[in-house]
């Protein structure tokens, strides 16, 4: 095993090019992130086209996501919200290795999942504002975000309680005899749930007979809410954890989108062909507050914040971009200014829809309004 990538180092990421984080993005708290080492041969040659477009799929997510801290500030945001903003690189480089027929499961921090898949941005921030035009007509807000078909089988808001619900998609798909696989993203705070154990146990017992195709993505990033890694487990070395149900597993850099496309594009086509589950940790880190709410913070400080935007996985890529004279600044921010444009477009038809009609109550539900009520 090479283990070569430490998280902190950027080492060829000039200081200035990491920062790409708004002002009202900043944290302060204090705490520690050990450095960290990861596996596999690192980045992969990828044509600059391609790198290219997970740029814009990059930008396309952050700006959403801040969009979404101002609009729940503002009060317009029902329910809670939490934001994907430090991890964009783990769900663009997966995502990316996505085929027709997969699906995908994920827990509360799901607005890029769901955008990469392919929903509309104004249906998605409309759904947080609760609105009838939205992605689940405004039923399910931030955590409850569905595309069934784009392969998005949810958002779930109960910390690991969707993982039984992906690993049972795994073992549907293999038992139906398609080619198809689950993309199961979890977080590092979710793998001391007794759900994901139980569940682990079934992927690797039934893998033993190519019958549960799921790849295992932990979203690490650092912290369960505001406690961190260290405070919450035994044993930090995450990925190590699936050794003791059988299933094959690794690290990767979730700061490098080149790194996390390889280890995708790589283990997805393994669990395809062999239908046995896979484990990716993905070391990562949050630079926005754990929810939209989350001001104090006072589990972390500035300092620690500070030294992980030096590797945001936007300025990674920028810098990259740059350096192979792929783009030019002008360039890059011609693409900021064209998301900027869409997201506010989003906002604006959010804010100007209308709210669900209160027969919406009796729908997509088992009882009609006549059970509901007791009438019958």
């Amino acid at each position: 095993m090479l283990k070569s990538v430490i998280l902190l180092a950027g080492s060829y990421l000039k200081e200035e090019r990491g920062d790409f984080v708004s002002e009202e993005n900043e944290n302060n708290g204090n705490g520690e992130v050990e450095a960290q080492d990861t596996q596999g041969e690192g980045s992969v040659a990828t044509s600059t086209d391609r790198l290219t477009d997970l740029y814009r799929n990059m930008v396309l997510v952050r700006t959403f996501e801040e969009a979404c801290q101002k609009g729940f500030r503002q009060g317009k945001v029902g329910g809670y919200t939490h934001v994907y903003i430090g991890e964009e690189a783990v769900a663009t480089g997966f995502l990316d290795a996505f085929k027709d027929g997969d699906k995908v499961i994920t827990a509360y921090r799901d607005h890029p999942h769901a955008l990469l898949l392919g929903s509309d941005p104004k249906e998605v921030m409309a759904e947080l504002y609760g609105k009838a035009t939205g992605l689940v007509k405004g039923k399910g807000g931030s955590m409850h975000l569905f595309d069934v078909e784009r392969g998005m089988m949810g958002g779930y808001g109960i910390v690991g309680g969707h993982i039984p619900l992906g690993v049972g998609m795994a073992y549907a798909q293999r038992y139906q005899e398609t080619e198809s696989i689950t993309q199961l993203f979890l977080g590092d705070g979710s793998m001391s749930q007794g759900a994901f154990h139980e569940a682990a146990n079934l992927a690797g017992l039934w893998g033993k007979g190519g019958m549960c195709p799921v790849v295992f993505i932990v979203e690490n990033n650092q912290y369960g809410m505001g406690t961190s890694v260290e405070r919450t487990t035994a044993m930090t070395d995450l990925a190590a954890k699936f050794d003791a149900y059988g299933i094959e597993n690794e690290k990767v850099d979730g700061m490098d989108v080149e790194a996390v496309l390889e280890v995708a594009e790589r283990v997805t086509e393994q669990v395809r062909e062999s239908g046995k589950p896979y484990a990716v940790e993905a070391l990562t880190y949050r630079t926005a507050p754990h929810g939209a709410a989350d001001f104090m913070e006072k589990y972390r400080d500035k300092e620690e914040v500070k030294e992980w935007r030096k590797r945001d996985p936007i300025g990674l890529l920028e810098q990259k971009l740059l350096d192979s004279d792929t783009i030019d600044e002008d360039g890059l921010q011609e693409i900021k200014d064209e998301y900027k444009e869409q997201i506010d477009e989003a906002v604006k038809f959010a804010d100007e829809s209308e709210e669900p009609p209160i027969e919406e109550l009796y729908t997509d539900v088992y009882s009609g309004e006549d059970e509901y009520m007791g009438e019958e």
